[in-house]
């Protein structure tokens, strides 16, 4: 689950905007410029009427959302002439546009490889862009462009090589989410590691060894980084442990059994998982796996302000004794705004409003949501397995269970055990 929201406090020292000038993708660049400037303008809804806007293209898909009588959201895919493929997507409000983007994919010898996307406004004004280039054989950058699409404004990392050193011999706790910026000071001597000095996570999105920070599902040139500010807190509070990241499966959550099943093999014994779905379905392999394994499933209840017992979400309704589910409390025992509850379904309720946390450039800010309640209970159960690495899962559930208790100021029915006020004291 995605936190409800997150607070730069060193944007402005982190991105320094130097300008510079892009590679060259001239293709690319007279494409979606073309686009946006005989697409746009004219309030083209179909297909058809762009392929004769922009002769040369062939319409692969047409999609309208919620539906084609009223859409808020149109996506047309069309065939280049070279091999590449031209993506246009109008967001609008009612009959008001109020975005339009054009994006640019290159044909290569593994298939389609996202390459550029211009932003324009609802006066089909060209306000930003993104170049997505690769430098040398596993570096992946992504450049934030001003409007002339050539001038880099910023760059961040989409994928870089591990960093070297060595395994902090602690308790192994993976980390399930959207992969992590391992490449930070913060992580780089946390990381565990097999006998050649090797980090041990995967990325089961891409199925590669690099599981950098980035969920891609909404779009390959704006992607969610969520797992390193989730991991920020977790290597925070238990400063001890190994991390091992693993980048969720979101194109087949059917890996999820493989993942549950490497995570195993490579000496975990906690999984935080700050995530979820309303699909029973998808995480019928992760039950499958989890029942032939020692270890916890730390997740977390969700941010969408209602009771799972009766609107479930999934793995945390789920009633398996190797998940314990948590939501977050503000610092008084109150259920935070928006997050979720369940008398059933959820075990702890922890103070997770405006922490402290790092994000994927290494900036400081602050967040708030379930998903950071997740790395404050694992983290506590790594504290405890530290001490006493003889505890089963079992047991070691009961030690956190144990740690609960009624909140002063919630009403009865909304958790199982109960609230923890400091997870820092165990």
């Amino acid at each position: 689950m995605i936190g409800r929201h997150w607070i730069p406090a060193t944007l402005a020292a982190i991105v320094q905007a130097i300008p510079t000038t892009a590679a060259s993708n001239d293709g690319a660049r007279d494409w979606v410029k073309s686009a946006i400037t005989d697409v746009c303008p004219q309030h083209i809804t179909s297909g058809f009427d762009v392929q004769l806007a922009l002769p040369g293209l062939w319409l692969i898909e047409e999609k309208a959302y919620p539906d084609s009588s009223n859409p808020q959201r149109l996506v047309m895919r069309f065939a280049l002439p070279e091999g590449g493929e031209l993506k246009l997507e109008r967001l609008q409000a009612g009959e008001v546009l109020r975005q339009f983007r054009a994006a640019y994919s290159t044909l290569g010898r593994n298939g389609l490889t996202p390459t550029l996307q211009a932003i324009a406004d609802g006066s089909c004004t060209i306000r930003s862009g993104q170049l997505i280039r690769q430098q040398g054989a596993e570096v992946i950058l992504l450049d934030q462009l001003q409007d002339d699409l050539q001038t880099v404004r910023w760059t961040e990392t989409l994928q870089a090589p591990w960093p070297e050193g060595r395994d902090p011999n602690g308790v192994r706790v993976a980390l399930v989410d959207t992969g992590l910026a391992y490449d930070l000071d913060i992580f780089r001597e946390r990381l565990a590691r097999d006998a050649e000095g090797t980090p041990l996570g995967y990325d089961f999105w891409d199925l590669d060894p690099l599981p950098y920070d980035g969920d891609t599902g909404r779009s390959p040139f704006t992607p969610i980084r969520h797992g390193t500010v989730v991991a920020s807190i977790l290597v925070r509070e238990a400063p001890q442990a190994s991390l091992i990241p693993y980048r969720f499966p979101r194109p087949d959550m059917s890996r999820m059994g493989d993942l549950v099943n490497r995570a195993a093999r490579d000496g975990a014994r906690i999984l935080a998982m700050p995530l979820g779905s309303n699909r029973a379905e998808d995480w019928t392999e992760f039950l499958e796996a989890l029942d032939h394994h020692d270890i916890l499933a730390v997740v977390s209840a969700g941010n969408d302000g209602r009771d799972i017992d009766l609107r479930p979400i999934y793995p945390a309704a789920f009633n398996h004794p190797n998940i314990i589910t948590v939501t977050s409390s503000d610092g008084f025992g109150r259920l935070a705004q928006g997050s979720n509850w369940g008398a059933r379904s959820i075990d702890i309720m922890l103070p997770a409003e405006n922490l402290a946390v790092v994000d994927f450039r290494g900036a400081s800010g602050v967040s708030s949501g379930s998903s950071y309640a997740v790395p404050r209970l694992a983290a506590m159960a790594a504290r405890i397995l530290d001490r006493e690495s003889s505890l089963t899962t079992l047991q070691l559930k009961a030690r956190l269970l144990a740690q609960a208790k009624p909140s002063p100021f919630e009403r009865e029915g909304i958790l199982a055990a109960g609230w923890i006020p400091d997870p820092l004291r165990d």
